[in-house]
């Protein structure tokens, strides 16, 4: 499919109403991922388990892309910032979403829309986990990598930072850094996360 990449810039009046579409197993699932294998600087990568493609379009047109999936099993400053135990975390990881890509497509520069896309995502995305999956999610998190993003749009939506990564990855078996460590924030989409997702 040929994508109009003429820029679209303004303000975010301007490209109202956006239209949010879950494109998982639908025709428009293919220019998901091939959006995203373009234009972001991880490329598309296919998600495991549990997880949700959505588009962005304004006026027919699609101007940004997110990928949430199942989330990580262990994650300290998370786990930390939850109050969890081990047992409770094991049977309560499918109540959280990992926001693993978020796109805005290249040509468009409007002011505030990230942080806009996120706080409606964070609006929906419960709903449409329980439609997809049969149960809702009650909190969110994401990973941001300091080199290249200071994280303003997560900010602006009131994600709130939890810690940082330790750089290693979940297959490393030493205590060596291995790759770059990246800041975890966190949304919680009920005021009693904590309770639902402490039950044992």
């Amino acid at each position: 499919m040929l994508i109009d990449t003429t820029p679209i810039a303004g303000r975010l009046r301007d490209v109202q109403p956006l239209s949010f579409q879950p494109v998982r197993r639908t025709a428009d699932e293919p220019l998901f991922n091939s959006l995203m294998e373009e234009h972001h600087y991880l490329g598309y990568e296919q998600p495991v388990g549990e997880h949700l493609k959505y588009l962005v379009w304004a006026h027919g047109r699609p101007i940004a892309c997110l990928a949430w999936s199942s989330a990580p099993r262990h994650l300290a400053s998370r786990d930390h910032f939850i109050g969890w135990n081990a047992e409770a975390r094991r049977r309560n990881i499918r109540f959280l979403a990992y926001n693993t890509r978020f796109l805005i497509l290249p040509w468009v520069r409007v002011e505030h829309l990230a942080s806009h896309i996120l706080g409606r995502m964070a609006a929906r995305v419960s709903d449409d986990w329980q439609r997809m999956y049969g149960h809702p999610v009650y909190f969110l998190e994401t990973f941001v990598d300091p080199e290249r993003f200071r994280g303003t749009c997560c900010r602006a939506a009131n994600w709130v930072l939890l810690g940082r990564t330790t750089g290693r990855g979940k297959q490393s078996n030493s205590y060596v850094p291995n790759r770059s460590m990246k800041e975890v924030l966190g949304y919680a989409l009920t005021p009693n996360f904590r309770d639902l997702l402490g039950q044992l």
